[in-house]
């Protein structure tokens, strides 16, 4: 596997209780932001009449936050280049709960989607932020795992979602719910003001942290491992988004005859597989570095199958089988962080905020792209341009998916091929799988 540049700062050979303080912390921010991203999913509906809009309002209303979340994914990572993670992870935890506290008490769709776009804009750092301390910490054996697991805690934070938080929208209603989560998420900000931290060796300034903007994307974006961890995370993670962010519990309460409890307790499924399948792709990915692809494709393939076999019958199906589907739309998760890890190995140093904030573009411009096609194709095949939608027309609507699945593979496919041959010319040449079987047996 090719290598960035050597570091400015030396790895450290084990871990201090210091670095687990500050990776707590760090899981702490990232659980709640997952709380605020995710907190409308399940507020769908209370959305639909709280705003009095249709589907494609609504999906406005989602998407704002995420096009917000992917717009400032590069900007976010070169400021994380030039301040550290610290002072991005408290700012953006601080932003995320002003925009919290303005969605609690409007009733105007205007003022909702610019309070989305706050809590986009806060949350645009904190992913990237907490795993740049990762490095910085903890010795490089355990750094694809830690990630994995940065993600498993934040996942959680969609787990809250699908269960309290349901439950505080069920019985308190939109208003306190939404103020009791901009609260939480205060508190968590003034708990990470003591615990996050960066090593003194790395707080010096280097030449990189004075490029520009449009300098430090080039540099990061070169490397075709750096653009295969993009398509990476567009491919694997689109569909498990889409689902948790907006039309999920929409589409299970409407056209599948399940309760709101039923509805998030599917979307639970999702979290809960992630958390499950997030160490598995974490020690694989640390053990078998040439052959992560595999394990992005046979996910993207599995997805696939699941989609067809809910949407080709014309009938409602079972829980159980809308719950195989949750279940392998989450393990995309996991894959998708492959990503930071190809933004880790492919990466240079001297941009590997940037490369990180990059790859993490992917699967948030495909997450707007899948909302946006199934709340516009609903909307279009509506006879009526009614709020409720029928089966026939959901088929329809999530058939679309298909085109950022398309375009993602054939992203992931052709980066390959080329980070493949970067490699080769540095020196490192990935075997056939045909060749590693046969010497194996």
């Amino acid at each position: 596997m090719t290598q960035p540049p050597a570091p400015a700062m030396r790895a450290p050979v084990r871990a201090s209780r210091v670095a687990w303080l500050v990776l707590v912390s760090g899981m702490a921010l990232y659980f709640v932001a997952i709380v605020n991203r995710t907190a409308l999913g399940v507020a769908g509906v209370a959305a639909l009449d709280r705003f009095g809009i249709e589907a494609a309002w609504l999906s406005i209303l989602a998407i704002a936050q995420v096009a917000t979340y992917a717009a400032l994914q590069l900007p976010a990572g070169a400021l994380l280049d030039r301040w550290g993670p610290r002072r991005l992870m408290i700012g953006g935890a601080l932003l995320m709960a002003v925009g919290t506290a303005l969605l609690a008490v409007t009733t105007s769709l205007p003022v909702a989607i610019l309070a989305r776009v706050l809590i986009g804009a806060g949350d645009a750092p904190i992913f990237i932020s907490a795993c740049r301390l990762i490095p910085l910490w903890f010795p490089p054996r355990r750094v694809p795992v830690l990630v994995q697991v940065t993600g498993l805690v934040g996942q959680a934070g969609q787990l809250a979602t699908s269960i309290p938080v349901a439950w505080l929208l069920h019985d308190l209603g939109w208003t306190a719910t939404f103020t009791v989560l901009a609260v939480a998420t205060l508190a968590v900000a003034a708990l990470a003001v003591r615990g996050i931290r960066v090593p003194a060796a790395a707080t010096g300034a280097s030449p990189a942290r004075a490029s520009s903007l449009r300098e430090s994307i080039r540099v990061a974006a070169r490397p075709a491992g750096t653009r295969l961890g993009f398509w990476t995370h567009f491919l694997s993670l689109c569909s498990a988004n889409t689902v948790a962010l907006l039309w999920g519990v929409p589409f299970f309460v409407s056209t599948q005859g399940l309760s709101l409890g039923q509805a998030s307790a599917l979307l639970m499924v999702i979290t809960l597989t992630k958390m499950a399948a997030g160490p598995l792709a974490g020690s694989f990915t640390a053990r078998h570095p040439l052959r992560r692809s595999w394990l992005v494709l046979g996910s993207a393939v599995a997805t696939a199958l699941a989609w067809v076999a809910i949407l080709v019958p014309d009938t409602p199906r079972s829980v159980w089988e809308l719950g195989v589907l949750m279940a392998v739309i989450g393990a995309g998760g996991p894959v998708s962080l492959i990503a930071l890890d190809y933004a880790r190995t492919f990466g240079p140093e001297e941009a590997m905020g940037t490369a990180t904030g990059f790859v993490n573009v992917g699967g948030f411009v495909s997450t707007i792209l899948g909302i946006v096609l199934v709340g516009v194709t609903l909307q279009l095949v509506s006879p009526d341009g009614a709020s409720t939608y029928t089966l026939d027309e959901y088929r329809i609507a999530f058939a679309t998916l298909l085109v950022p699945w398309v375009m993602g593979m054939a992203g992931v496919l052709r980066n390959r091929r080329l980070a493949r041959a970067d490699m080769a010319a540095a020196g490192v040449v990935v075997p056939p799988l045909r060749e590693v079987m046969r010497r194996r047996r």
